[in-house]
């Protein structure tokens, strides 16, 4: 499994562990270790409990998938401030000293807040570092890996933070693919009729690079680009891999409903990856930045060579 079995957070105490650090562009001081945070989501969520934070969090929000078993008696222990998109008042209610998400855009005026309004009110603000590719240098795992460096020195649990990324690390070496170089489409979601595919400088598009599959939407600056069905036919990929969000509710979510909707489609049924059944499920979630998406990584490369593309 990607992340480490969640585990008791180590103490430290008030004001001896002062420390900064560099988030997407900006500086973060914390005197103290903070002791109330509220993630945003289930993606960051997940990775403060894989490194034995539950004890520290008030509150989370935005379940888009199962949580993991490993995962889930410390997930039970911490409130949920609002089964779908967090607000301002939700947040500021749970008196935190530190949020966290793994999206830059949840920090908007009409939803939490922007960064700096809640920083004007005492609140600092942690954004995964995959998010920020104009402010941080690397790749989008190397992003991730990051984030977990500078969750261990917040939060005053280094060694904790650096057995993660040893574990992280030695899992992204062992994905990579020996020969073949096949096309990959990453469909996340579709919303009315328009596909959401991965394009450059997300967790998808960082995948290809570590297995040897290029990304056909790799061109594309934008994370998550939306795009045609002809276009996606366009690109003729030899693989489509296809993100299951099933839990999270919204029409179209779910894997079997996206591969119905190809299936049904007269350009994209006619492509040769659907015609020989060359599809990749993989959780959904797994395609953001998250302490699970070096398991998609895997689930990539072990799919791609089961489906004979690659070796």
């Amino acid at each position: 499994m990607a992340g480490a079995c969640a585990a008791p957070a180590e103490s430290a105490a008030p004001g001896r562990n002062a420390t900064t650090v560099t988030n997407c562009g900006r500086e973060l001081r914390f005197d103290r270790p903070p002791s109330r945070v509220v993630t945003v989501e289930q993606s960051s969520t997940e990775t403060l409990l894989a490194l034995g934070l539950g004890d520290r969090m008030v509150g989370t929000a935005f379940r888009s998938g199962r949580i993991l078993p490993e995962y889930q008696a410390a997930y039970d222990r911490v409130p949920v401030l609002s089964a779908k998109q967090l607000t301002g008042e939700q947040l500021r209610a749970a008196t935190p000293d530190l949020v966290v998400s793994s999206f830059a855009s949840n920090f908007v005026k009409d939803q939490l807040g922007t960064r700096e309004e809640l920083q004007e009110l005492g609140l600092p603000s942690y954004i995964s570092a995959v998010e920020c590719h104009r402010d941080e240098p690397g790749t989008p795992f190397e992003r991730l890996l990051r984030d977990y460096e500078n969750y261990g020195r917040i939060f005053g649990i280094p060694d904790r933070a650096n057995a993660l990324i040893a574990q992280q690390r030695e899992a992204l070496k062992q994905s990579t693919l020996t020969s073949g170089k096949p096309t990959v489409v990453y469909l996340y979601s579709v919303f009315k009729d328009s596909p959401y595919v991965a394009g450059h400088n997300g967790i998808p598009s960082d995948m290809s690079r570590i297995i040897g599959a290029p990304n056909a939407f790799d061109d594309i600056s934008e994370e998550w680009p939306q795009v045609s069905w002809e276009e996606i036919a366009k690109r003729n990929p030899t693989v489509i891999v296809v993100g299951d969000l099933a839990d999270r509710g919204t029409p179209g979510d779910s894997a079997a409903e996206k591969i119905a909707m190809m299936r049904a489609h007269p350009v994209i049924s006619q492509l040769d990856a659907m015609r020989g059944n060359r599809i990749i499920q993989v959780p959904g979630i797994e395609l953001d930045p998250t302490v699970r998406s070096a398991n998609s990584l895997r689930l990539v490369a072990e799919g791609l060579k089961s489906l004979g593309v690659a070796r």
